[in-house]
């Protein structure tokens, strides 16, 4: 009886030990196959995140465009604003803004640094409110389908230091817009619908101050290329404005942002 005893006792130890190993290779093999997982998926920022700023409860009322025609394909719009007026606002543009703080500050400057010389455009307004976002409006024409290009330098700004490039226009409270920050080192697409921004695409890489670089989109029914200095950063599709709009240009908050050689084709 004491042998009989022995060995049902070892045959349940074995039968433990053959329990817990199996457990411990399955363990084993599921956090690889996970850990392989997450190497072969490349990490994206979130679409929906928004990185800079909350909506708010409530966006102001923006008033309504003035028409403009409808440019066909091949027909080319291109500002450097070198013929314009020093410290006054460009011509064939208007300003206005989205969210809440002072109104935006558009003005012609000489910089001897400008791609094309003498001229920049600059957004000289410090108000440090948030969600406020200067734009200049183009007032020419209404593109759909387009290749939009600027030029920009981020001069200053301590609550944000961005540029953007504005296009489907229908109102200052409803567009797309692409816009870079030199101070979040981010390029982020967005859209805005009765003034609130939803970002749907965006990547990470030095957005650098104080020195020119070139923002350009492609927009082709609901798809949208992003570049910047001639690389493609960001490929998107979107159904929210499918229509013919306005082109401009953007800022944030305190943002000081000249910008140079605005450049628009018809698709």
């Amino acid at each position: 009886m004491p042998a009989i005893r022995f060995v049902v006792s070892a045959t349940l130890v074995l039968g433990l030990v053959c329990l817990v190993t199996c457990k411990d290779k399955a363990d084993d093999e599921k956090k690889a196959s996970s850990t392989n997982a997450s190497a072969q998926t490349p990490q994206q920022p979130s679409p929906t995140a928004d990185d800079d700023d909350d909506n708010p409860a409530e966006v102001n009322a923006a008033a309504p465009e003035n028409s403009a025609p409808l440019q066909a394909a091949g027909r080319q719009l291109a500002y450097s604003f070198d013929s314009d007026t020093a410290g006054q606002s460009p011509q064939k543009f208007h300003s206005a803004i989205t969210g809440s703080g002072s109104e935006s500050k558009w003005v012609v400057m000489a910089d001897p640094s400008a791609p094309s010389k003498p001229n920049v455009v600059a957004q000289t307004s410090t108000d440090q409110t948030d969600y406020r976002f200067p734009l200049l409006i183009a007032d020419e024409g209404s593109f759909r389908d387009l290749d939009l290009s600027v030029r920009f330098k981020a001069v200053s700004g301590s609550i944000d230091r961005a540029a953007g490039l504005v296009f489907r226009l229908r109102d200052p409270n409803n567009y797309y817009i692409v816009r870079a920050n030199a101070l979040e080192n981010n390029y982020r697409l967005y859209h805005v619908v009765n003034g609130r921004r939803s970002q749907f695409a965006g990547a990470n890489f030095k957005v650098t101050s104080g020195e020119w670089h070139e923002l350009r989109i492609e927009a082709v029914g609901n798809k949208i290329a992003c570049y910047y200095d001639r690389s493609k950063k960001i490929e998107a599709t979107d159904e929210t404005f499918k229509d013919a709009g306005k082109i401009g240009l953007w800022t944030k908050a305190d943002s000081v942002t000249y910008f140079d050689d605005l450049k628009v084709t018809a698709r």
